[in-house]
């Protein structure tokens, strides 16, 4: 694959900050889509866009029912595509979601969703990465705090921050279940981690970050500065955020599950080239090498 310029350097010796030199929002303020223009400015200053009720309630059974079938097939299950809970053994994630799911793969060509991701980044969009989250109650472990771009930067090859995900609740949130957690205007600077990336990493930061995760002091300097953000919200609100945003979500050891899907869109003028801190590029269900427009 071409060589590009590395304009977000992590993996190293040491952890560094370097400015964001990517626009957040790359379509001009008057494209026509669903958003707002307010709307994109919100989410060019914080990072972030949510949304009450992004699919009705009607909808949301469907694509609950549809997790809940997926999560309880054996043949799921004992996919390379489903992360399993170290402790309970529970289905933590599955992967490739809208790949194995025609439903799921309806929702991500739904013009709500994928006209959204056209406007903030300005092109015709592929997904990079699809997955269910099912985080049941009593236990289920939470993503440490980090930037989903330094991983796809670092392991995949994403040259730019061209980037967008959409969080779409299929339960309720409550700020007690281990919610979505995001340091609002943080994208605006890239944190390089230090230490290198073992190989097959992907194997074991999908049940539990290590390689990739910042510094006890780089997180109290972004949290100082920015604040954090907890995201609540009824079945069928979604979160949109910025690929560099510095979130996370805590255990959630409460009774009521936290499940939802997840999607992200990819610029088809951003497409991964070899990875900039990783022996060789993440599977495919991870990271995706198919860049075929979403239509």
């Amino acid at each position: 694959m071409t060589a590009v310029t590395d304009l977000y350097p992590t993996r190293g010796a040491m952890e560094v900050a370097t400015p964001r030199v990517d626009p957040v929002v790359w379509s001009d303020p008057g494209a026509p889509g669903p958003l707002q223009p307010s709307e994109l400015s919100d989410f060019d200053r914080d990072g972030f866009l949510a949304i009450d009720e992004l699919i009705t309630p009607d909808e949301v059974a469907v694509y609950r029912a549809e997790l809940d079938r997926l999560v309880a097939d054996p043949d799921v299950r004992a996919d390379e595509r489903s992360i399993i809970e170290p402790k309970s053994q529970d289905v933590r994630s599955v992967f490739e979601v809208h790949r194995i799911s025609e439903v799921f793969a309806n929702l991500v060509r739904d013009p709500r969703v994928v006209g959204r991701a056209r406007q903030i980044l300005g092109s015709d969009v592929y997904v990079h990465q699809s997955r269910i989250n099912v985080k049941p109650g009593f236990g289920a472990s939470g993503f440490y705090w980090h930037s989903d771009f330094e991983t796809w930067h670092a392991e995949d090859g994403l040259p730019n921050m061209r980037t967008v995900s959409v969080s779409i609740a299929l339960t309720e949130n409550y700020d007690t279940n281990g919610g979505l957690m995001i340091m609002p205007g943080s994208h605006r600077t890239f944190l390089g981690c230090s230490g290198e990336t073992p190989k097959d990493n992907y194997k074991k930061s999908l049940q539990m970050q290590d390689a990739g995760t910042p510094s006890d002091e780089a997180l109290t300097g972004f949290a100082d500065k920015h604040g954090i953000k907890l995201f609540t919200g009824k079945a069928g609100s979604a979160t949109w955020f910025d690929c560099n945003c510095m979130h996370g979500s805590g255990d959630n050891i409460t009774p009521y599950s936290r499940s939802n899907v997840f999607i992200v869109f990819n610029s088809v003028e951003n497409t991964a080239v070899e990875p900039f801190a990783a022996p060789v590029p993440r599977p495919e269900f991870i990271g995706a090498r198919d860049f075929t427009p979403v239509r």
